[in-house]
C-alpha cells in the first residue's frame, strides 16, 4: 500500500494533534493603578477645563501617563513644560509632582490664573523641608536626580540647603562636619527597601540626623510594592502597567524581579511579547499609579486572546483615601 502524499488527509489524521496549552493563572494585585493623589489631579483638569472652558495649559504631563495625557489632551488640556510657554490671560496648572516655588511666584507675577494640582503628600515633604530649614539643618534628600517631584521639593528652599543622595555608596561620599545640624526627606514614590537601607546608612554615619515623623514614602507606593511583593513569589512572571519615566512603576518591577519572577515594564497591551509567556503557569499584573483601569482590562483582554486565563485578585490592603480640590473649583 502507498504512502499518503504529505499534506494528505490521511497524513494529517496520522499527526498526533498539539496539546492545548495549560490555562494561565493570571494574580491580579490590589491595590494597584490610580491612588488619590493621581485621581485629584485628573479631577483637577477636567473641571478646570468645565469651569474656564478649553483650551487649559498644563506645566508638565499632569501624572506621567501617556494614556491619561493623551485623553485629557483630547477634552482641552494643553501641556507644556514651561511657564512661559502659557499665554497671558490663561489658566495653568501645576502637575502633581510639584513646582519650586518660584514657578507660582511668577504665575502670579504675570497675572496668570494657577491651580495647583501637586499630591499633598508631596506638598507634605515640601513643608517639612521648610521647617527643616527653618530650624537650620542641612537636608539629606533622598531621591532620583531630575524627577520632577525632587526639581520641585529642592525649589522650596534655598539653593545649597539640600544634598542629594541615590545610594547607600551616594552616604559613604558625603563630608559634613561632625558638628553640622543634618535632617533627611525623601521622594515619596521610592524602594521602600532601598530607601530603608540608605536611610540606615544615614543613621550610621550621621548619628544625630534628624528624620521625618512619618515616613515620606506614600501610603499608595509602599502599598503597591508590598501587593507585587505578595504575588511575585508565586509567579514567574509579572507585568507592570506604566510610563517608562514613572519612578513608582519602575520600583514595582524591581520589587518583582527581587521577588523572584521575570519582570517588564509596559505601558499598553501592544507591548506584550508573546514569548513572555512561554513556560509560564502563573504570572502576576500590576498598575503604577498614573495608570488607569482601563488598561488593567486591556492586557487582561489581550492575554485572554494569547491564553486561557484563570483571574484572581490578591489584595493586600484596602485604600480609601480622598484629598480635597482646590478651592476655586469647588466655590
Amino acid at each position: 500500500m502507498n504512502a499518503p502524499f504529505p499534506g494528505s488527509d490521511s497524513a494529517s489524521a496520522a499527526s498526533p494533534a498539539l496539546a492545548p496549552l495549560p490555562p494561565l493563572r493570571l494574580l491580579i494585585a490590589a491595590p494597584r493603578g490610580f491612588c488619590a493623589g493621581v485621581d485629584r489631579a485628573i479631577e483637577i483638569v477636567e473641571r478646570a477645563i468645565s469651569r474656564y472652558g478649553a483650551p487649559v495649559y498644563v506645566r508638565h504631563e499632569i501624572v506621567h501617563n501617556k494614556y491619561v495625557v493623551d485623553g485629557l489632551r483630547a477634552k482641552g488640556a494643553v501641556f507644556v513644560e514651561e511657564l512661559n510657554q502659557v499665554p497671558d490671560g490663561a489658566p495653568v496648572i501645576f502637575s502633581a509632582h510639584g513646582v519650586p516655588k518660584a514657578v507660582p511666584a511668577a504665575a502670579t507675577d504675570r497675572g496668570l490664573e494657577w491651580l495647583d494640582a501637586t499630591c499633598p503628600l508631596v506638598s507634605k515633604v515640601h513643608r517639612q523641608a521648610e521647617r527643616q530649614i527653618e530650624a537650620g539643618r542641612h537636608i539629606v534628600f533622598i531621591g532620583h536626580k531630575g524627577h520632577p517631584e525632587v526639581i520641585g521639593t529642592f525649589g522650596q528652599v534655598p539653593e545649597g540647603t539640600m544634598t542629594l543622595v541615590e545610594t547607600v555608596e551616594d552616604v559613604g561620599r558625603l563630608s559634613f562636619p561632625a558638628d553640622m545640624g543634618l535632617a533627611y526627606l525623601t521622594q515619596t514614590t521610592l524602594s521602600v527597601d532601598d530607601t530603608a537601607a540608605i536611610v540606615a546608612a544615614l543613621e550610621a554615619r550621621f548619628p544625630a540626623i534628624v528624620g521625618p515623623k512619618a515616613d515620606d514614602i506614600c501610603y499608595a507606593t509602599s502599598n503597591r510594592q508590598a501587593a507585587v511583593k505578595s504575588i511575585a513569589v508565586r509567579c514567574q512572571l509579572v507585568l507592570v502597567i506604566g510610563a517608562p519615566n514613572s519612578s513608582n512603576s519602575l520600583r514595582l518591577v524591581e520589587v518583582a524581579q527581587r521577588g523572584g519572577a521575570a519582570s517588564y515594564l509596559i505601558e499598553r497591551a501592544a507591548d506584550i511579547d508573546p514569548a513572555w509567556l512561554e513556560g509560564v503557569e502563573t504570572m502576576g499584573l500590576t498598575a503604577g499609579a498614573s495608570a488607569p483601569e482601563d488598561l488593567v482590562r486591556e492586557v487582561v483582554d489581550r492575554l485572554n486572546e494569547l491564553r486561557a486565563v484563570e483571574e484572581e485578585t490578591v489584595v493586600s490592603a484596602v485604600e480609601q483615601m480622598v484629598f480635597k480640590l482646590p478651592r476655586q473649583l469647588t466655590d
